[in-house]
């Protein structure tokens, strides 16, 4: 049986997900697909592939580690989310942000789940409620995001003496799966089917009610923009249906997370547009003049990209934090 992680834990910088959905106004329950390997759940966890095909072990070169200052805001250089967007070059880090969110960007993971109160219940409370500067260099004059995330586990095991595990669970979850078996929809393309990821994407045109067939300028990451008649378009290029479904609880409200069982291995694009729940007023009045006739999220998944949710259970991966300190002084 595939298992897939899933980050158990809430992280108490909500601002973090303007890098990972700038409209997302809140999160109950995401599962962050890292570690796809077929090990029995018996068995120790192997590396995710992600982590061998970024060279294994690396720490930065120089690091410094400071408690921000009371009322500090979530800031980065680098996005600190599960996406495989560009970093900036150069090799430098810089950031504002508690632990957890620190742990998510290293381990590839998503925060968010209503399991969080059990993962930090034996915590201190600074783990999450306390943010943390730190500014680091790295060995190597260009790194990719997913060398950044080696060299972050490495500093967080070194200042915070951050031990944690994954154990395997057999929970109940919302399969990803296709409407129609081998059949994709209208909007949903393998990524060598579209432009490359070097090509120029002309801007959107917001005006414009017909829906562009690319948007997104970049490629590795998910993004939306506001769109006619209160509706806004979510758009990928280049990435994988495992972040997809990941990103599922940003837009539902689920009590269980999302693993992906569609059954498409590589990279595809995709746009799908769809009426937000935040955009519907939870009263409406005589005085609302709004046009909410746009599809829901899961019909627009549906229809436009022929994907649905499937309840079942899967064999997932649970993140489990079995110590960590405050960090050392530099």
């Amino acid at each position: 049986m595939t298992t897939r992680p899933l980050l158990r834990a809430v992280f108490a910088d909500p601002a973090i997900f303007a890098g990972l959905l700038a409209f997302a106004p809140s999160v109950l329950f995401v599962a962050a697909p890292v570690m796809a390997q077929t090990t029995p759940a018996t068995a120790a966890p192997q590396s995710p592939a992600w982590q061998t095909a970024a060279g294994g072990h690396m720490e930065f070169e120089a690091a410094s580690i400071r408690l921000a200052a009371p009322g500090a805001r979530f800031s980065t250089n680098v996005n600190l989310n599960m996406e495989d967007e560009p970093i900036p070059i150069g090799g430098r880090f810089s950031a504002t942000a508690s632990l957890g969110s620190y742990i998510a960007f290293a381990y590839k993971l998503m925060p968010g789940g209503p399991q969080s109160e059990a993962a930090f219940a034996h915590q201190p409370k600074w783990v999450t409620a306390d943010f943390f500067d730190i500014e680091a260099k790295a060995a190597i004059a260009n790194p990719s995001k997913d060398q950044m995330r080696l060299m972050m586990q490495s500093l967080l095991a070194d200042r915070f003496k951050l031990a944690l595990h994954f154990e395997a669970r057999d929970v109940p979850v919302m399969a990803l799966v296709l409407v129609e078996p081998g059949k994709l929809g209208p909007r949903l393309r393998p990524h060598s089917k579209g432009p490359p990821c070097d090509a120029k994407i002309p801007p959107v045109d917001r005006n414009s009610p017909k829906i562009p067939d690319v948007w997104r300028q970049v490629c590795g990451d998910i993004q939306n923009v506001d769109w006619t008649n209160n509706t806004v378009i979510l758009g990928s290029r280049n990435t994988t249906m495992e972040l997809l479904a990941g990103f599922v609880p940003l837009l539902e409200q689920l009590d269980r997370p999302v693993v992906d069982q569609t059954g498409l291995s590589g990279n595809f694009d995709y746009e799908v547009s769809f009426t937000p729940p935040w955009k519907i007023p939870k009263e409406q009045s005589t005085d609302t003049q709004l046009d909410l006739t746009g599809p829901t999220f899961l019909e627009g998944l549906k229809d436009q990209l022929g994907l649905r949710l499937k309840p079942t259970r899967a064999l997932i991966q649970v993140l489990v934090i079995d110590h960590v300190e405050e960090p050392s002084a530099n």
